[in-house]
């Protein structure tokens, strides 16, 4: 029985750099063997059904098409439907009643080793907070992504693994296309 999964690509689209063609990467996708393909804006995210099987070798075969055809080294995070709805589930800074268009979730390629976790500065860019929950990290971003120190470069160094982020409108966004809800 086919998954439902979400394939979130860093860096594509982004100031001009990096350009991928959303209809060729829904090509793309089908011819690997994903089903139901459809993409949610430009920055590279991916909705398909594929089956559970072949779920650790997606990211790797999603990067090797997209470097194939179009000659650009994507880093290529996925997720389950089912994990996307624990994650809008479980954000801490949600529940503590802090306001949504300052919240965003890194998505880890891997989950990171405790001592990792342990390495990363709580200080690092205050006001801004984070949350580290198995293979994500949960972000209260008060002055907004262009001025934070919490970046994909800080959290890919110290935790030893790719990430990408997105703001939490499209994470509530992308959970609701992959479960058929509505994106109000």
């Amino acid at each position: 029985m086919p998954e439902t999964y979400l394939a979130l690509l860093r860096g594509v689209n982004v100031g001009g750099k990096n350009k991928l063609p959303m209809k060729g990467l829904v090509e793309l996708c089908r011819e690997i063997g994903c089903g139901e393909v459809r993409t949610y804006i430009q920055s590279g995210n991916v909705i398909f059904q594929a089956d559970p099987a072949v779920e650790s070798a997606l990211p790797a075969m999603i990067s090797a098409g997209i470097a194939a055809r179009y000659e650009l080294r994507v880093p290529v995070v996925v997720r389950t439907a089912g994990r996307m709805a624990e994650i809008v589930r479980a954000n801490p800074f949600l529940e503590a009643g802090v306001p949504e268009e300052t919240l965003h979730v890194m998505f880890l390629a891997d989950q990171p080793a405790a001592g990792r976790i342990d390495s990363l500065d709580p200080d690092r860019s205050p006001p801004d907070r984070f949350a580290v929950r198995g293979s994500d990290i949960y972000l209260w971003l008060p002055n907004g992504v262009a001025e934070t120190k919490l970046s994909t470069g800080y959290f890919d160094a110290r935790l030893a693994t790719t990430s990408t982020g997105r703001n939490w409108r499209t994470v509530t966004t992308l959970l609701a296309l992959m479960t058929g809800g509505t994106t109000s």
